[in-house]
């Protein structure tokens, strides 16, 4: 039988099949559809925590209840996801945002720089720092940093002015350093309010104190000695009280 002249060989005549053309080329990670039939995780679904440490498995197998057993066993902290089941109710605030910028051989370097406070109001701070080139990963650097710092903080009343039984400020006077920066936390009677700078007050907040004065010396601009500071002297309230 022989072939029509502009019919592709291997075709039988009168069929409807026609010259086989290929497609647009596809660059990437393949065609469109192959990606929508992965399952993904909405930005608002909490990330699911798989404990990867012995101290994790054992909080995620309800062995360990407290931050405070933590501590006194003298364990170390290496999962945020400990502290979040632990604390649920934590919060995290961004405290302080810098950039970094450095000459190297290939020209100038900027990288971004956070401080994050993560407490609950009521008797628990921790504050971390962490630095990247993207703002947002420097932010979740420093937010798991803090959930791994969190040190419970001993509420009371310590003012002779008051003498309630109230936990609406520190027990006793303690003083704290960091860097340059040296700050001293005074407990004072309720009702008064704290006396304190704006993010130094923010950070007490955070810890839960609600009136205290307080005395800082040194270059307290610079937040990642301020933090430092206010971190030693509430420290001091749960390991002298």
């Amino acid at each position: 039988m022989s072939q029509q002249p502009g019919q592709p060989q291997g075709a039988q005549p009168g069929s409807q099949q026609g010259p086989r053309r290929r497609g647009p080329p596809v660059y990437g990670r393949g065609p469109p559809g192959r990606r929508d039939d992965r399952p993904r995780r909405r930005r608002d679904e909490p990330e699911v925590w798989i404990p990867k440490t012995a101290l994790g498995k054992r909080v995620a197998a309800g062995e360990i209840t407290s931050l405070e057993e933590i501590i006194e066993a003298g364990l170390r902290v290496q999962e945020s996801g400990i502290i979040r089941k632990l604390l649920p109710d934590l919060k995290s605030e961004v405290v302080d945002v810098g950039m970094i910028q450095k000459m190297t051989s290939n020209g100038q370097s900027t990288r971004f720089k956070a401080i994050v406070a993560a407490g609950n109001e009521n008797g628990y701070l921790g504050i971390g720092q962490g630095k990247s080139k993207q703002m947002r990963i420097a932010i979740e650097k420093a937010t798991s940093q803090a959930y791994r710092n969190v040190n419970p903080i001993k509420l009371g009343c310590g003012s002779w002015e008051c003498r309630c039984d109230q936990k609406h400020s520190i027990p006793f006077r303690v003083r704290g350093k960091g860097g340059s920066v040296t700050i001293e936390i005074i407990p004072a009677p309720r009702g008064l309010g704290l006396v304190a700078g704006g993010k130094i007050k923010r950070l007490l907040e955070l810890a839960g104190l609600r009136d205290a004065w307080t005395t800082a010396k040194g270059s307290t601009p610079t937040m990642n000695s301020t933090s430092k500071a206010i971190l030693d002297c509430l420290r001091q309230t749960f390991s002298q009280g």
